[in-house]
């Protein structure tokens, strides 16, 4: 797998692929490279960001803007499943390295371009970042209380739609052309992505005319019994109990059986609701209250700290986190039969296994020499 990407969509999409088995080869320009590796804090001449993004992955640096650069990476593309790649529409056409030029010498190959807005339309050529795509898709609008929108603290677009369906339409395309012989083209606009999984927006759409205002639907806020309660210490609990019979569960543990018919209520019913669980929750620690449901079947757990996730013993018996010289990393994040996750290889440096990787596809030390020499690699 060649992978063109920087930052945090295509790296995460590959990483996922890599952890699995993936060969992948990062792949860097002679100048400023990815950009991860140099933001954040850095050790050892390379950052946090990076170091997670990265592993299991193989590295070297090519100037595709030169034409013995051009030609190395159709090379590797001839032996390749799969391109991956995350510049702005006709960006790599113009260098010669698009999915025509690739399939043209290997009509096998996955070729998936992830951007923001997609290969068409009229805003394909237009700059952005995660905040902007969930703003188009109508996503943004539906994050934060009723006063405003807010920022969120997870890459919604860029995780979901930089990372997560770009890995699948590659697998999809690769099952394919295992069976026809033939490669696919795999166009992923993260704004789409955000889109298509907005489900709950489009059906108080459906419903109503019109996305419930924040705050107010079924899963945002609007429901007492799908909420977050602040606690005595300034934490929180989360409560899920939309079934009725964890709703009923609750209120008997809270000592308020005549809520129990006040499951599903919006409006000035349900804010009336809230505040009786507000002060009800506001009683008690985050640790007493955590104590009281740990046995309860009813969906309320603590909102924990990511130092707690780390710590927490349910993530632990998954192993969701290994550790890597001291530098404690998630894991992949499924399991599959008769495989074990594991990092086989540190997040690389800068054109680590550029020899190597050419050496693979058949450049002798004399051309690999004068590559060198004229500033391909």
């Amino acid at each position: 797998m060649l992978d063109l990407t920087r930052l945090l969509p295509g790296a995460m999409a590959t990483l996922h692929l890599a952890d699995m088995g993936a060969d992948v080869i990062k792949i860097e320009d002679t100048v400023a490279g990815d950009y991860s590796r140099t933001m954040g804090r850095v050790r050892e001449g390379m950052s946090d960001s990076f170091r997670l993004l990265n592993r299991n992955k193989r590295a070297m640096r090519l100037d595709l803007k030169q034409p013995r650069g051009r030609e190395a990476f159709l090379k590797l593309a001839e032996r390749a499943d799969v391109v991956v790649e995350g510049f702005r529409p006709g960006v790599v056409a113009k260098l010669g390295v698009g999915y025509d030029a690739v399939s043209a010498v290997n009509g096998r190959i996955v070729y998936c371009s992830i951007s923001g807005y997609g290969q068409d339309g009229p805003y394909a050529q237009r700059a952005g970042h995660d905040i902007n795509y969930i703003g188009y898709a109508g996503v943004g609008d539906q994050i934060g209380p009723a006063e405003a929108p807010v920022v969120p603290n997870f890459q919604i677009a860029d995780l979901l739609g930089g990372a997560l369906v770009p890995a699948m339409g590659i697998l999809a395309a690769l099952v394919d052309a295992r069976s026809s012989g033939r490669g696919r083209y795999v166009d992923v606009s993260m704004t789409d992505a955000a889109l298509a999984h907005a489900v709950f927006p489009l059906l108080g759409f459906f419903e109503g005319g019109k996305a419930p205002a924040r705050g107010t639907g079924m899963l945002d806020g609007g429901l007492p019994c799908y909420n977050v309660y602040r606690t005595k210490d300034g934490r929180f609990m989360a409560v899920g109990a939309l079934e009725r019979k964890f709703w009923a569960t609750l209120c008997d543990i809270l000592g308020c059986p005549e809520l129990k018919e006040k499951h599903i209520v919006y409006g000035a019913d349900a804010e009336s609701v809230k505040a009786r669980l507000e002060r009800i929750f506001g009683s008690r620690t985050q640790r007493e209250w955590t104590e009281v449901f740990a046995g309860a079947d009813c969906c309320v757990s603590p909102i924990l700290r990511i130092d707690e996730a780390l710590a927490n013993e349910q993530l632990r018996a998954r192993k969701m986190l290994v550790d890597e010289g001291g530098f404690t990393q998630f894991a992949l994040p499924l399991k599959l039969s008769e495989f074990e996750f594991r990092i086989e290889r540190k997040a690389p440096g800068v054109g680590e296994h550029t020899e190597e990787i050419l050496r693979e596809a058949g450049y002798g030390d004399d051309d690999i020499a004068a590559l060198r020499n004229q500033g391909v690699i």
